[in-house]
Formats: C-alpha cells, structure tokens, sequence
C-alpha cells in the first residue's frame, strides 16, 4: 500500500514538543527506516500511520484511506485487515499462550477466523523463526528474543500490507538481531509489504531503500 502524508502535525498534550512532517510518499513495497533521538516522535509516527493517534492537523492517506478520519471502530478494522505492528514492548496479552497471541488477529479481524489454514500459517511461521517449542508458553516463560519473534509471527500472520516495526531488534544481541531482520525482510518481501520501522541501530540502514530522520522534525524538545 502506498502512503501519502501532507501537513501532518501532531504535539502531545501538556507537552511543547511536536511532530511536524509536511510531506511524504512511501511507494508501495518500499521498506523505509525512520531514525531519529530519543523524543523526537518515531514511535508517535508509527501510531499516527496505523490510526493509534490521530494528528492536530494533516492527513495521513493509505491507498487512499484518509486514517486520520476514521472512528476507533474503523481504525481498529483497518489495522486488523490491512497493517501488521511490531510494539516495541511486544503488546503481547498475558493470558494466552505463544501460540494464541500469534493467531488473535484472526479473532479481533471482522470477517476474518481461526481456520486450520490460519492455524497452518501460525504453524509455518513459528517454525521458520525458531519459536515450535515455545508455541504453549505464555508471555512470561519467554526470553526477550522468542517475544520478539512471536510478535514477529503475529504481525506478518494475516499477510498485511503494511508493516510497521518499532526497534524489533532492541536489546537483542548482534547475531539474534541480524536472524531477525532477515526473518523480517524475507516475509516483507513474500508479501509485497511497504515495510516502515524505527531503528536506532544506524548499521541497519543500508538495508532500506530510504531513511527519514525525524530530528527537523520537532518544533521543540520536551
């Protein structure tokens, strides 16, 4: 999917700080790496793409979809049909198991269910990254990198046309972190994703087809 930002401003409440973006085209199935310093808005951009926040002003448009104007239902659908997350905390839900946490998008997707297929693609994924024993373990009995890899699993599950990642390879070791990417551009590619993610591993950037580094993009720091 194709992204068009024009405008796009967005301040935190209580907080002089603001992300300020006049214009942007991500091309479909182009991967792009956002940098930038602590505070200066990577993740508040990742949530304003998928509809979490919505912008003072601007528009944020994906294939057309104006997601700044979506109500909470229709962007909770629009990210559950079209846009696999990466959180930086994994988002992962405590009480279900490995396994289950990679197959809930099916079950909060409208039209969508857990079907053998769904659960076949759950399977095949947790295999290619190394996660099969782990696939009963809840939250808790994982180390960070199999967190990261089930986050991984669940956000490429439903084959979304957009990724987005939030440091997927934070504190993780140089040998996890570089399985990682390669797990991650592989599915990107198989999918045809447009791929954004925030990195502050600057040794990843010749990775990507573009970089945009959000440090000009604040009016002040908090």
């Amino acid at each position: 999917m194709s992204i068009e930002i024009r405008g796009l401003g967005f301040t935190h409440p209580n907080n002089a700080a603001g992300l300020h973006l006049p214009e942007l085209t991500i091309e479909e199935g182009q991967t792009l790496a956002v940098i930038g310093p602590s505070g200066s808005g990577k993740t508040t951009f990742l949530n304003l793409l998928s509809g979490l926040l919505r912008p003072d002003r601007g528009t944020v448009r994906v294939n057309g979809i104006a997601v700044e104007g979506l109500s909470r239902r229709a962007a909770q659908a629009f990210r559950a049909r079209s846009v696999g997350y990466i959180f930086q905390d994994f988002g992962l839900l405590d009480y279900l198991s490995a396994g289950d946490n990679i197959l809930h998008p099916f079950r909060i997707a409208p039209g969508r269910r857990v079907t053998p297929e769904a659960r076949a693609r759950a399977e095949a994924l947790a295999e290619t990254l190394g996660i099969t024993s782990r696939l009963s373990h809840r939250p808790a009995q994982l180390s960070h990198g199999e967190k990261q890899r089930v986050a991984i699993c669940r956000a490429v599950v439903t084959d979304p046309a957009v990724l987005l990642a939030d440091e997927p390879t934070g504190n993780l070791d140089p040998e996890t972190a570089g399985r990682i990417m390669d797990h991650l551009f592989a599915e990107r590619e198989r999918l045809g994703a447009t791929l954004i993610m925030v990195t502050h591993d600057h040794g990843l950037l010749d990775r990507f087809d573009r970089v945009l580094d959000l440090r000009e993009m604040w009016g002040a720091r908090a």
